[in-house]
């Protein structure tokens, strides 16, 4: 039996702590399976509200022990008897299941649908970057703001908040694809940073004017990427126009009845609740375009999967600008 190295955890809560570093068997793909040998897998912030027992409701995980993450890159070390599209050496870019994870080892398999052939100019760790908080961005500013990210539609005004994190840094880079105007917010020691990826007005959260989410040119946002929690809907009203919708991708109870009132009440102004839809087409537009130099990802640090704790601990804090990458 082949075995490999990988990090899992046994139960809710723990944090950190709570990882285990384990020796287990090498899965085997099924069918429609591919066996992956990683390089490098990306944390999002969902793998550890997983452990902490937030998605309980949505049975995630499947089962204990669970070895978390799901944005992974590395090269195919076996293929399943129904793979078509792929052949051992190809260099992937894949999304595991929530359900059962696996990306904190040194292989995992993915289905044949949610893996994507990785162009050689794009890294592993630049690719495992993407999948969660990339199609997050890109979905978000299209199908709910509407934005064309070829540039062909009307002006509009974007606000981004938390523009240096995983989702909000390609938010603010897919929005300038688009024709608009992107307000951002974040830490004072990010501004720079943010202006770097495109954004024609960075905001510190933590000044007066940042806190209100003001535009220093007195815009009023159509839309809104709001990539960070505890900001109340009385913040973000006055600085929306008339048919403004804001789009929540950290819903918690109270945003979820703040949504469901502007959509009772009819209200011109939506706050919309929204939750990504991984496909294999989004996998290749995004590699597509960091080929093409149109978008990068931004690797705030590095960890061997032996420091998987620390890696963990980092996205936890929630200050890394840009994505968190282990490296088995």
């Amino acid at each position: 039996m082949n075995l490999m190295q990988a990090v899992r955890y046994d139960a809710y809560g723990g944090g950190p702590a709570g990882l285990k570093h384990v020796e287990v068997a090498v899965p085997s793909p099924k069918a429609n399976e591919v066996l992956i040998k990683l390089e490098a897998v990306s944390i999002n912030p969902i793998d550890w509200k997983i452990q902490k027992g937030l998605l309980r409701p949505l049975f995630l995980p499947r089962t204990f022990p669970h070895i978390p993450c799901t944005d992974v890159a590395g090269e195919i070390v076996e293929i399943g008897t129904q793979v078509k599209d792929f052949k051992v050496g190809d260099q992937v870019l894949a999304k595991l299941t929530h359900q059962y994870g696996g990306g904190f080892a040194e292989f995992a398999v993915a289905s044949e649908s949610l893996t994507a052939a990785r162009p050689s100019e794009v890294s592993a760790a630049e690719a495992a970057a993407l999948p969660i908080a990339g199609l997050t961005a890109r979905d978000a500013l299209t199908q709910i703001a509407g934005v064309k990210l070829d540039g062909t539609g009307q002006l509009k005004n974007i606000l981004v908040t938390a523009a240096s994190g995983g989702v909000g840094h390609y938010a603010v880079q897919l929005a300038k694809l688009g024709n608009t105007h992107v307000t951002a917010t974040c830490g004072a020691r990010n501004i720079d940073f943010v202006k770097g990826l495109g954004a024609d007005e960075v905001l510190d959260y933590r000044t007066p004017e940042g806190a209100a989410l003001k535009s220093p040119s007195g815009r009023k946002y159509d839309a809104v990427i709001n990539c960070t929690t505890g900001i109340s809907w009385s913040t973000f009203d006055p600085n929306l126009t008339e048919k403004a919708v804001v789009v929540d991708l950290t819903p918690n109870a109270s945003s979820l009845w703040t949504a469901a009132m502007k959509k009772i009440t009819f209200s011109k102004k939506q706050l919309v609740p929204f939750f990504v839809n991984v496909q294999r087409e989004g996998l290749e537009y995004l590699l597509q375009l960091v080929k093409d130099g149109k978008l990068k990802s931004v690797i705030d640090s590095k960890f061997p999967l032996s420091k998987a704790e620390d890696a963990w601990a980092k996205s936890i804090d929630g200050h890394a600008t840009g994505k968190i990458i282990v490296e088995p």
